[in-house]
């Protein structure tokens, strides 16, 4: 006699179940999809114990008669395909016709179905798999599954669940998918008897975000849309301020279907790169309309996971889709103040756009609340070595002729390109450290500040050697001295670069770095990028490199200290997937190094000059390592603080 055998329904039922049924909101997921796919526009769901003792759902969409409610929790048997073919163009949000059959199987189950042209209802019961005979109920149109004890039959599995708060927790957030990829269904949410959604039918998605996460994300998000000629992208993303330290603000949404995508969740990232602080992940809420041909939902018994015909198109549309957004909004971060013991604040906001500017002399659009953006405070330690050929005052740098032009006109005025620690002794601060120098690289005349004669900024104040305070059109903003000054750094080499690299300072006498092997490999790999940076390496044999040249701008960086953190940057990092993303990555390091640091005095004239530079780079809103560059307070948000108003 063999030793192969068929297995009995039962038991091909339980199997399923393990890969469908993970948890009751694997249940309310499955039942809640059904509903929307019959065309409810009003759905109540119910809990009890997380769901490990009830689960309800009631719609009112098109119901059932007495001959589908006997099919519909055979294995198999779903009105949503009729041949092999409808695998490659599915528009349902299910099609597998497993999971009613599943869940019947592990629980205890009653259906009440009714059609619109019926004159009853019908009922049917099931308990771990067995049937009763169907029987005529009372019963208005639509369809109510109640599921209770699950998991009942199969003691092990129940003891795999966690505990009643948890459980609820999970039925909740897959409650909040559905709510968000339909919020044209009233949908209804029920936890221990007690109404905990209640979700009038929108034709939009910001009120039930505003319900899911509060108000403040809500308006913080901003409009995306992208429409190609078979791939429609559109949604909110929020703005960068509102990051989460897990990918669980993402709801990606194909078809109507909550989705994880690693490719698309790369692409929105992407989009963040030097917005966000690292292990910050944006916060977004995308949908794709795509044709049901290109893309294949028949993955995984969960259908969570999907594969796209083009991934690559519909990558960069996403990308290039948010990163348009954000050149064309107003992204700098507004202080929000507690209101006035006895007042609320009630936050202002515009739908429009502002310039893309300091806010010197414009109101943002959005007013966020930020906390913990500066995390640092480094002290200068770095020792000073003056370029060869040096006799005294402030050199001008080889590589400045060779600058691309800077704009003209009132509003770019061409200022300096680094601060460094001067050459010669120079006057010293109230704390007794060297205050820093402006390194001219224009031809322009300068008045005594270092300003070109045809504008000056506006006052500001420094306080506590870190933050720069200045009056706006609107009110005032709190500038991060360090944030700034490496964003604009950045974007000047990033310039230089794409015109023919950055000059590098070659050394008289060629210095040997010691790393381990590792590290030795990896820098070496990378001698290409790090050229176009002006730092020149080359191998010396065994775990030793030698450096010959250094960025000109980092001449007062020691060359073993710069290679060092170089190696330690490469060895905890991720190798970059592009050469362009590698490139990146060492800018955004080697500006880090350049600039002015916190806790470092400024004179009134190196305040001023800064602050006058921001016209001259993009991105002015956050460092290159998304940290915010500013703050701003509005004068109305000043006055409600001061009980004016």
């Amino acid at each position: 006699m063999g030793i192969i055998r068929q297995l009995p329904s039962s038991v091909i039922n339980q199997i399923a179940a393990g890969e469908v049924v993970e948890r009751p909101a694997s249940v309310v997921k499955e039942l809640l999809e059904n509903a929307i796919d019959a065309g409810a526009s009003r759905v109540e769901v119910s809990v009890e114990r997380g769901g490990k003792d009830l689960i309800r759902v009631a719609d009112n969409g098109t119901g059932m008669d007495r001959e589908d409610l006997v099919l519909a929790f055979q294995p198999h048997a779903t009105s949503k395909l009729a041949e092999a073919e409808d695998l490659f163009r599915i528009r349902t949000l299910g099609f597998r016709g497993e999971a009613l059959a599943a869940i019947a199987e592990v629980s205890r189950v009653r259906c009440q179905s009714r059609t619109s042209d019926a004159p009853h209802g019908v009922e049917l019961s099931i308990d771990a798999g067995i049937a009763v005979p169907i029987r005529e109920c009372a019963w208005s149109q639509g369809t109510m599954i109640e599921v209770r004890n699950l998991f009942f039959n199969t003691p092990v599995r129940r003891t795999f669940l966690k505990s009643d708060s948890t459980e609820s927790g999970h039925v909740a957030e897959m409650f909040t998918r559905i709510a968000l990829a339909h919020p044209t269904v009233h949908l209804t949410f029920k936890s221990g008897g007690k109404t905990v959604y209640d979700l009038q039918a929108s034709t939009g998605i910001k009120e039930r975000v505003a319900t899911f996460f509060g108000k403040e994300l809500a308006e913080s998000l901003l409009w995306i849309e992208n429409r190609t000629e078979s791939i429609h992208i559109w949604g909110y993303v929020a703005h960068p301020s509102q990051s989460r330290s897990t990918p669980k603000g993402q709801f990606l949404f194909v078809g109507g279907r909550y989705v994880r995508d690693r490719s698309l969740g790369h692409a929105l990232s992407e989009s963040y790169r030097g917005l966000l602080m690292v292990g910050r992940l944006p916060v977004a809420f995308l949908f794709l309309d795509i044709p049901p041909e290109d893309v294949d939902v028949n993955v995984h018994p969960t259908k969570v996971e999907v594969r796209f015909r083009d991934g690559h198109r519909i990558y960069s549309q996403l990308l290039a889709s948010v990163r348009q957004t954000f050149l064309t909004s107003d992204l700098h971060s507004r202080l929000q103040a507690p209101p006035p013991v006895g007042q609320e604040l009630t936050p202002d906001r515009t739908d429009s756009a502002s310039p893309a500017s300091f806010g010197l002399s414009a109101a943002a659009s959005d007013k966020q609340s930020v906390s913990s953006w500066f995390s640092s405070s480094p002290t200068k330690t770095f020792q000073n070595f003056p370029p060869a050929g040096y006799a005294g005052g402030r050199p001008e740098p080889s590589w400045a002729a060779n600058l691309p032009p800077a704009p003209s006109g009132p509003q770019a005025p061409r200022v300096f390109n680094e601060f460094r620690e001067p050459d010669a002794p120079a006057e010293t601060t109230s704390t007794g450290k060297p205050a820093a120098s402006i390194t001219n690289v224009d031809s322009e005349p300068f008045t005594a500040s270092g300003l070109p004669t045809h504008e000056l900024p506006p006052k500001a104040i420094q306080v506590h050697d870190t933050y720069l305070i200045a009056e706006t059109a609107d009110g005032m903003v709190v500038i991060d001295q360090h944030a700034l000054h490496e964003r604009i750094l950045y974007e000047e080499l990033k310039a230089r670069v794409m015109s023919g690299g950055v000059e590098s300072q070659r050394l008289l006498v060629p210095e040997t770095v010691d790393l381990s092997a590792a590290d030795g490999v990896e820098l070496l790999q990378r001698k290409d990028v790090l050229a176009q940076l002006g730092l020149g390496i080359e191998p010396f044999g065994g775990d030793t490199v030698l450096v010959t040249s250094v960025p000109a701008m980092l001449h007062h960086v020691p060359a073993d200290r710069l290679v060092k953190d170089l190696a330690d940057h490469f060895r905890s990092s991720p190798i970059a997937p592009t050469a362009d993303g590698l490139l990146e990555d060492v800018l955004n390091m080697v500006a880090c190094k350049a600039a002015v640091k916190a806790n470092q005095k400024l004179s009134a004239d190196e305040i001023e000059a800064l602050l006058a530079r921001r016209h001259l780079a993009a991105n002015t809103h956050h460092c290159p390592h998304g940290r915010p560059t500013a703050l701003t307070f509005t004068k109305a948000e000043l006055e409600r603080q001061f009980g004016r108003i």
